[in-house]
Parts: structure tokens; C-alpha cells; sequence
């Protein structure tokens, strides 16, 4: 028997579940489709990673003498979408069987599942084993990371000694909040200049999706499982140590800080959640990295990336029709440009154009918090985050942008909306040095926008967030107020709203 067996473009694993059991007469498909290129405007970067990604380890397939059937984007038999190229494989090759692993996205799943035949099998590379987050979760009216990371820990007995977690404490986030000092510059990350089979996708990319966002310049990500190892045996060598420290922390020309990079591999299926965590496990054991570096960056793929998996099969497609603050404004158009005023934002979105990434502190505290604050509409948040950034696929990027950034869930992902005025900007970064406004002042005309944006924002929200345990502060701090400074914050929140609605226009 025969069997037509489907890798999809974020499934580049050899161990993947569609793979298992092949054997002599199978024949193993990968398709460029303009269906998944095109259905958000993504980041010439991100396209170009992918389909390298995806020749690469066809490549690798096919000299271990595997039969593989590849479907260039430029073929112009090529249907365009996965559907069509299973189906035209089908009816070229004849399988007996038709086989794939059940795609991490809630569209592309339900488009499968219309492939009559097709075998969905479950995607056994994370960490939570199929079922368990749905059992976790169940009879929980509440349901939040820590708990969730403290049973995965237990599960996998990553970081635990006895039964207990390691250090007497299962969280050192609260040692990670370090602003980074001037007189210490982050390692510059180990990078892998493009060989002929991605040149040549960097030529196809640069034709077929011009129009599209981003840079293609410099592009030196790692495309195969190999570099994607070294660069992550790089990171334990030269940031891992003081990862923890500055885990928070932001710099104006320095957009990779201290970071791991191994969001986009990872994502892509280059490499394994487990061995990751293992990996880092073993630099605090043998002295190399301090605990709070370590449990920061393993509480991040084992806690962070299962529950916010987890979170997104249990709600959607609810979950993305979420809006529970009625948010309705539209995208300013300076966050596909970064051509704003605001220090921080543009240093934010002009790197994104430039590689395809930001950190997580800049995703939710700069143009996330941006976007909560203004009330922009969860639906153009969502498509442009899943747009511009290299290692966005939806089941990780929205419940990050619609519940963790912008509340829009209700309080599914998080216990409070993560609002903050200029002042976090400035205690976390030096964005507001040599910004064309004051993070001191809020209601004069050169007063950062975060901060009356924050105060509107609270009294906006206000008989929402009065019952919130972690939001009555602010509330309570906003009716003290003097209700001339009321006015004058709120004053000056319109003006800014007012040239939010102008595309942002003089920000």
C-alpha cells in the first residue's frame, strides 16, 4: 500500500506524525501555495524563511532517498492552495492512503478536513500531550499560565528536585525587570548567510510579493535544523547568562538584547520544545547560567507557548470574534511605516520591518499597549501582527495580541489588561532619551501619548475595571484626581485619538 503523505510549511520535523511508519512506494508532499503566502500580507521576511525552510528539508528528504513531490510556488500547474495540491497529487500518484498532521491553524484545519480521506493525525511535537491542556482546563472558570507551567514542569520534571521546583520557587520573573545599563552591549546573535536554494527564494520572494512589508536585506536566518541548533547553542554559550536580568529590558539599536531567536525555528519545526528546555536545564546545573536566566526562558516555551496552544484550540473560532472592549479604531498607518514621532514606537516597528522580529516586552508594552490604549480594533491588530513578524502563525499570535495585548478576550489569557503610561516605557528602555516628547508631562502638547492615553483609557474602562482586583488601584487613584486634571488628561487623549482616526497623522 501507498501513502501520500503531507508536511506542511510549519511542520519541518523528521519526527513529525505524518511521517511515521513511511515506507518504500510513499511519496512525501510540500507545496508553496499562494493560499498560505497571501492571506495576510506577511513580511517578505517571513515568506522567504518558510519556503527556504521548506526546500531545505525537502532536499534533506530526498537524500535519504525519500520520494518527495514538490511544488514550487512559480509551477504553473500549481492549484495555489493545499487542498488542490493534495487532490492533484491524488489523482496523479493514486495513493491508497492520504495522510497529514493536523495543521496548527484553526483555517487551515477546517480546509483539510474538507480533503475527503485525508488522515488527520495529532501533532505530537508539543509538550502538553493531545487532551491534556482540555483536561487542565476543565470545571477551571478561571484559567492562568502559572498554574498550568507549574503542572508541565512536574510533567516533564524539568527544573525539579524532590518533587519541588528548583530554588524553592516555581517564578523569578520578578528578577528579570533590570533596565540595561549603557556600558553593556548584548553579543550580536550567530546568523547564517543565504546558500543557492535560499538565494534563490530571496530572488522569487523579491518578484512575487514587492508590495508586501518588510525587508528582505541582510536576510540571514536559519533555514535548516542544523543552523537552527547552532544558533541556539550560541545563545547558551553568549546570552543565556544574563537572558534572565534583562529578559524585560529595551534599547534603541539593539533588537535582539540578550534574546534566544528560537521563536521562528521553533514555530518552523527545526527544533524540539523538550530538548530546548533540557538543553538550558543543563547550563544552570553545570554553572554556567544563574536560575533566573534559565527558568525565564523555560517557563516561556514549556509554560508561555503550551498554555497560549492550549487557550487557542479551546476558544476558537470564538475567540477570534472577541472584542470585549468594544475596540473599533482602525490601524494608523505608521505602524506598517514606523514613520511616528514616538521614539519608542518607531524604534518598535522599524525594526520589525528590518528583521521580522521584536521581543516580547516590545510587542506588549510598546505597540501593544499602543493599541490598547487607543482602542484600535482587535481584528487589525491580529492581521498585522500575524503579518509582520517571522515566527507568527495563529495559534501563538492571537491569543498573545487579542487576549494577552489587548484584553479583547475578556480575560481569558490574562487577569488585567497590560496598560502602562510612559513611565514603564522610560524605567524599562532608553526609547524616551532623545524623543520628540516628554515622558514627564501629560497634558501639554508635547507630552508622551502614552500617558493621557492611559488615563482615558482608564476612565473609559473604569465600571469594568473598578471590579477588577489588579485594575481598582488605577480606578481608584483616577476618581482622586482633581477633575480639572481630569479634564486636561482627557482633553488631550482626544487630540490624540482625534489623529489616530487621521491614520495617525502628526504623531
Amino acid at each position: 500500500m501507498s501513502a501520500l503523505r503531507l508536511v506542511l510549511g510549519d511542520q519541518l520535523s523528521r519526527n513529525i506524525a505524518a511521517l511515521e511508519g513511511l515506507a518504500p512506494g510513499d511519496t512525501v508532499l510540500l507545496a508553496e501555495v499562494l493560499g498560505e503566502c497571501g492571506y495576510v500580507p506577511h513580511h517578505k521576511r517571513k515568506i522567504a524563511l518558510v519556503l527556504a525552510a521548506m526546500r531545505h528539508f525537502a532536499a534533506a528528504l530526498a537524500a535519504r532517498g525519500v520520494a518527495v513531490r514538490y511544488v514550487r510556488l512559480d509551477d504553473p500547474e500549481n492549484t495555489q492552495s493545499l487542498a488542490g495540491e493534495i487532490l492533484r497529487a491524488s489523482s496523479e500518484l493514486a495513493p491508497d492512503r492520504l495522510i497529514a498532521t493536523m495543521p496548527g491553524e484553526y483555517r487551515v484545519a477546517a480546509a483539510l478536513r474538507g480533503v475527503a480521506g485525508l488522515e488527520l493525525r495529532e501533532d505530537t511535537r508539543f509538550l502538553a500531550p493531545p487532551g491534556y491542556f482540555a483536561g487542565w482546563a476543565a470545571g477551571k472558570q478561571v484559567l492562568r499560565m502559572e498554574f498550568f507551567y507549574r503542572e508541565m514542569r512536574r510533567l516533564h520534571g524539568v527544573l525539579m528536585a524532590g518533587g519541588q521546583p528548583v530554588g524553592g520557587q516555581w517564578n523569578f520573573d520578578a528578577e528579570n525587570r533590570r533596565k540595561l545599563p549603557a556600558d553593556i552591549a548584548p553579543p550580536a546573535p550567530r546568523r547564517f548567510p543565504p546558500d543557492s536554494i535560499t538565494a534563490e527564494v530571496l530572488a522569487l520572494v523579491a518578484a512575487r510579493f514587492a508590495d508586501h512589508p518588510g525587508s528582505l536585506e541582510g536576510f540571514d536566518e536559519p533555514v535548516t535544523a542544523r543552523d537552527a541548533a547552532s544558533g541556539f547553542q550560541d545563545f547558551l554559550a553568549h546570552r543565556l547568562p544574563m537572558f534572565g536580568d534583562y529578559q524585560d529590558a529595551m534599547a534603541a539599536g539593539t533588537p535582539f538584547m540578550f534574546h534566544s531567536l528560537v521563536a521562528a525555528p521553533l514555530n518552523l519545526g527545526l527544533l524540539d520544545p523538550l530538548d530546548l528546555c533540557r538543553a538550558a536545564e543543563a547550563e544552570f546545573a553545570a554553572g554556567r547560567a544563574p536560575l533566573n536566566a534559565v527558568e525565564g526562558f523555560i517557563r516561556q516555551i514549556l509554560g508561555w507557548r503550551e498554555f497560549i496552544r492550549g487557550v487557542y484550540w479551546r476558544h476558537m473560532p470564538d475567540y477570534a470574534t472577541r472584542n470585549a472592549l468594544a475596540a473599533t479604531r482602525a490601524l494608523p498607518a505608521f505602524y506598517w511605516t514606523g514613520e511616528t514621532r514616538m521614539r519608542c514606537m518607531a524604534e518598535a516597528i522599524s525594526q520589525t520591518m528590518r528583521h521580522g522580529y521584536a521581543h516580547h516586552i516590545q510587542r506588549l508594552m510598546i505597540t501593544g499597549n499602543f493599541a490598547l490604549l487607543a482602542g484600535l480594533h482587535p481584528d487589525a491588530v491580529d492581521e498585522w501582527y500575524l503579518a509582520v513578524y517571522i515566527d507568527a502563525y495563529e495559534w501563538v499570535e492571537m491569543p498573545n495580541t487579542r487576549g494577552m495585548a489587548l484584553h479583547a478576550d475578556g480575560g481569558i489569557v490574562g487577569s488585567k489588561p497590560y496598560a502602562a503610561s510612559g513611565a514603564y516605557i522610560n524605567r524599562m528602555s532608553n526609547y524616551c532619551t532623545g524623543c520628540a516628547y516628554d515622558v514627564a508631562e501629560s497634558t501639554s502638547p508635547n507630552a508622551c501619548p502614552f500617558n493621557a492615553l492611559y488615563w482615558d483609557f482608564i476612565a473609559r474602562h473604569e465600571a469594568r475595571f473598578a471590579a477588577n482586583p489588579r485594575m481598582a488601584m488605577p480606578v481608584r487613584s483616577w476618581h482622586k484626581m482633581d477633575p480639572v486634571r481630569q479634564a486636561a488628561l482627557r482633553a488631550r487623549a482626544a487630540t490624540i485619538l482625534d489623529m489616530i482616526e487621521n491614520e495617525g497623522a502628526g504623531l
